[in-house]
């Protein structure tokens, strides 16, 4: 009897996981920051290179279109922006790129422009591949791994559209046509799930893997394992956005060694604190971490991308009363300004003579001596 009652649990924890994968989609509020985040970031990125667009991508650059598809014929990549060695074609693809990044950011039909928004980070990063860094090549995972996902379900126009929409409707379709459609509503909703969770579950594994082996590849250096690996990048040049700053934290160099071991303990450490309650106190930390390689090694484009993608481990329950609170806040702030002095006409009313009985008791109460 107690062999035949084993195998219950392990079958009951693998149905709640199919349950989980196929009843609805888990995190809408964790992947609309994502495309949010990543939309508003590669948008600010091209807005600032827009000055020097032409070396980097365009026909000016001194990585020619034409070495471009040398390359693409070797590796396999490809880019739009090869397709001809135009000027204004190339300012057209450049403004599109502009257009489809803010369009996804705001969640219009995410659907179609999410594929689109994958395709300008694909062709942008093709176009300049030895000019790219961390932060480019997460923002191209990240942007093809969003195209699975429902991410304009929330905090998008598309959401906005949808909850206009949401009224009853009076059915004039036929019981079997009407259980017909029930069906395919039900086979969609199913399949939109399981494909959504698992983008979900490739963007939370391919952060995983990110911190893992970087901590891991830390681990076998030996000025990481001595605490000088930072005191080194603080002294490199090229990592050098605030010289003076950089000087003075290299003096500390008991604090740097404290931090790097941190670090490398954090990167290693947090793929198995995800299910516990340290999640929250590690993604702080991390995000510490990001926001000084943003100031102290000038990475912008990259801590962006990595404190974007720790979004991912943060719970609807967490995110959805951020967004409450933000709404509230814009109202009040509409409700604080003054609307607009408007002259209307008066509409004309009919005048209606009073019955005596309404009357007298009016002016009984104004003279009640």
């Amino acid at each position: 009897m107690a062999t035949e009652q084993a195998p219950a649990p392990a079958l009951d924890r693998i149905n709640g996981l199919l349950a989980l994968l196929t009843r609805r989609p888990v995190s809408l509020y964790a992947t609309a920051v994502l495309r949010i985040g990543y939309g508003l970031l590669y948008l600010v990125f091209l807005l600032r290179e827009f000055p020097h667009r032409d070396e980097i991508w365009g026909p000016g650059s001194p990585w020619t279109p034409d070495m471009a598809r040398q390359l693409f014929d070797q590796t396999g990549w490809s880019s739009i922006l090869t397709l001809s060695d135009s000027r204004l074609y190339f300012e057209i693809c450049y403004a599109a790129a502009l257009v489809t990044a803010a369009l996804f950011t705001l969640g219009w039909h995410t659907r179609a422009v999410s594929v689109l928004f994958a395709v300008v980070v694909a062709s942008f990063h093709a176009r300049a591949i030895f000019m790219t860094d961390g932060g480019d090549n997460l923002i191209l995972l990240m942007a093809v791994y969003l195209v699975f996902t429902a991410c304009g379900r929330r905090w998008s126009l598309d959401a906005r559209r949808a909850r206009r929409r949401a009224t009853p409707a009076i059915s004039t379709v036929k019981p079997e046509d009407e259980w017909l459609r029930h069906q395919l509503q039900c086979f969609r909703e199913t399949l939109t799930a399981v494909i959504h969770n698992c983008g979900v579950l490739v963007i939370a594994a391919q952060v995983c893997f990110l911190y893992g082996s970087a901590g891991l590849y830390k681990v076998q250096g030996a000025s990481w394992g001595n605490g000088t690996a930072l005191h080194y990048v603080l002294n490199l040049q090229l990592f050098q956005p605030w010289p003076g700053l950089s000087h003075i934290a290299a003096d500390h160099a008991v604090l740097l060694a404290v931090v790097g071991y941190l670090t490398v303990l954090l990167q290693v450490a947090f793929p198995f604190v995800l299910f516990s309650r340290l999640k929250y106190p590690v993604l702080a930390m991390l995000l510490g971490m990001h926001l000084g390689i943003a100031v102290f090694m000038g990475l912008p484009l990259f801590s962006g991308a990595m404190i974007i993608a720790d979004a991912v481990f943060l719970p609807d329950r967490f995110l959805r009363p951020l967004g409450h609170g933000a709404r509230r806040a814009v109202r009040q702030m509409g409700g604080r300004r003054p609307e607009p002095y408007q002259v209307t006409e008066p509409t004309p009313v009919p005048q209606q003579a009073a019955p005596p009985q309404a009357v007298r008791p009016a002016r009984r109460a104004q003279h009640p001596q």
